[in-house]
């Protein structure tokens, strides 16, 4: 037998075989990983973007406020002096704290008042692009710290307000592949704020993408990262060493790798899940603290997985609101909740269910639309429905979104403004946008009874409330001693855990059939009413 060994020619042709079947892979892996890196460094520059506007206009309602504090002759710690404090530390959303200072730097009175603790100055030093302001970062203690801006009024006394730090940058996912981190700082490099988990690093790499924003304001910086989650394409490298078959042989396997590769995308995995429908509803009751009647839900978004396993909101609501695939998944939200509780809630008019709704649903009116459709072919009467404007974003454009409001209560939809107090809006958009309802962050309920400030802010809540014709919701109540407050204050309507956890469609409708049975003769009346009405409006809807 004759022994052939690999001529060089059959040597050239296998590494030529191997270039040209490995070539396109890698260079598709490194196209891949640009597009990833781009899409990336973009997020990071958005979210960097964001801070810098968030914390110069903040800053800018805070030095408004000293202004007219000392145009209004605030000078010394008068009643007449500190109760003009005390308004304007609740008026305005990012202030916590008004006071005097003496020359030393020790508070001579301030609103609203707080326990002597220590305090260490971090940093100190003038606010550029405000004259006659400094900027100071503080430590209460253990406390997180505080950051300080003071106007000097006169050799004897200077005016200051505190806001937390970490009103400085906006809250970022910090859970699985959508994690991110941003941190503001002054001129100086003095640390305003932080926000996220992911350990912050100043150099961009292969699995990191950095962004860096100065504010021409007020001379802030802000660092913001944003993790490159298509980072493993090492396999590629490894595929090429087993190449030796022929280019067809090789895009096939490249074909094989391409889906698998897509899911790893966080964007393509929304969208993946959407269409999969995994994105459920899960209901937390609202009940009337008076009379322990059932009032409602308010519908909250769980990602259901394919393990059956839960993600939380706060894991992939910022990326949809970030991308517009929130008003898709709020439209299939909708429709689930019509699909598996229509007829319970139908049958029952007392019952409202409500949806939170970013601020950005509300720029134009085809929302209006949006919300008739969804309900339009339903049991549910639009006098059900309660939309809940949330506050992850400011609201742009006041009169555009009070339009929209508006046409939403034309069609019978309740507005309400969530987490009151907490976000960008204070008092404004109680008065200005015309909402229905107002919902009362945890924070303040969680201080009831005891810490005299939080009581005082959900009086006057209660009060205006009231004195507008709005309905007040207390959310994230955990004892029934807060109930017994809270139905002391004024206040009928409550949800959190002392009732209830957010449940499943399923364990929610066996609640609402447990705590408001119908007999069967009523229930077929009522449905085949509501069939009648929504039939005629269907009929109305589009000729309209």
């Amino acid at each position: 037998m004759v022994r052939r060994g690999i001529s060089r020619k059959n040597l050239v042709a296998i590494v030529l075989g191997v270039i040209l079947g490995g070539a396109p892979t890698l260079a598709f892996d490194h196209w891949v990983h640009q597009l990833a890196e781009r899409d990336n460094a973009a997020q990071a520059a958005m979210a960097a973007q964001r801070a810098i506007e968030l914390a110069d206009g903040r800053v800018s309602q805070v030095i408004t406020a000293l202004d007219d504090l000392v145009k209004d002759g605030v000078t010394s710690c008068t009643p007449d002096h500190v109760e003009t404090m005390r308004k304007a530390a609740f008026a305005v959303t990012p202030i916590k704290g008004v006071g005097l200072l003496r020359p030393d730097g020790t508070l001579a009175c301030q609103q609203p008042t707080a326990k002597p603790i220590d305090r260490t100055v971090l940093s100190n030093e003038p606010l550029p692009g405000a004259p006659g302001y400094s900027i100071d970062v503080i430590q209460f203690g253990d406390n997180p710290h505080m950051v300080r801006l003071s106007r000097k009024i006169d050799d004897t006394i200077s005016i200051a307000a505190v806001m937390p730090g970490d009103m400085f940058v906006p809250m970022l996912g910090a859970v699985g592949p959508f994690g991110a981190h941003a941190r503001m700082t002054t001129a100086n490099g003095a640390v305003l704020g932080e926000s996220g988990a992911i350990t912050l690093d100043s150099k961009p790499s292969r699995t990191m993408s950095v962004a860096r924003r100065f504010s021409q304001k007020y001379g802030f910086q802000v660092i913001s990262t944003q993790p490159i989650i298509n980072s493993n394409y090492s396999d590629l490298a490894g595929i090429s060493l087993f190449v030796k078959i022929a280019v067809a042989v090789l895009l096939i396997v490249f074909a094989l790798l391409m889906p698998r590769r897509s899911r790893n995308n966080p964007v393509a995995e929304l969208e993946r899940a959407l269409d999969a429908g995994e994105f459920v509803p899960f209901y937390q009751p609202i009940v009337d603290i008076r009379s322990g009647q059932l009032r409602g839900a308010e519908v909250l978004m769980r990602w259901r997985k394919g393990d059956d396993s839960l993600v939380l909101p706060a894991s992939f609501i910022p990326l949809a609101e970030s991308t517009g695939l929130i008003l898709p998944m709020t439209r299939a939200l909708m429709r689930q909740v019509v699909a598996e509780m229509g007829a319970a809630i139908g049958c029952r008019p007392g019952l409202k269910v409500s949806f939170n709704f970013a601020a950005q649903l509300f720029r134009d009116e085809s929302i209006v639309k949006e919300v008739r459709n969804a309900f339009a072919n339903s049991p549910v009467d639009l006098s059900q429905v309660v939309l809940e404007l949330t506050e992850r974003d400011p609201i742009e454009n006041l009169t555009e979104t009070r339009r929209v409001i508006a046409a939403l209560q034309g069609i019978g939809v309740r507005i309400a403004i969530d987490d009151v107090g907490t976000g960008h809006s204070g008092l404004s958009y109680m008065l200005k946008l015309g909402v229905d309802i107002i919902k009362i962050d945890k924070m303040f309920v969680d201080s009831i009874g005891t810490d005299r400030n939080s009581t005082t802010i959900v009086e006057t809540l209660v009060d205006l409330a009231h004195n507008m014709r709005m309905d007040i919701v207390a959310e994230g109540v955990e004892s029934f001693d807060q109930v017994v407050h809270l139905r002391d204050l004024g206040i009928r309507s409550a949800q959190g855990y002392v009732f209830s956890p957010p449940l499943p469609g399923g364990a929610f409708l066996k609640l609402v059939e447990a705590i408001d049975p119908l007999p069967a003769a009523a229930m077929e009346g009522r449905v085949a009413g509501a069939a009648r009405r929504y039939m005629s409006a269907r009929s109305r809807f589009n000729a309209a």
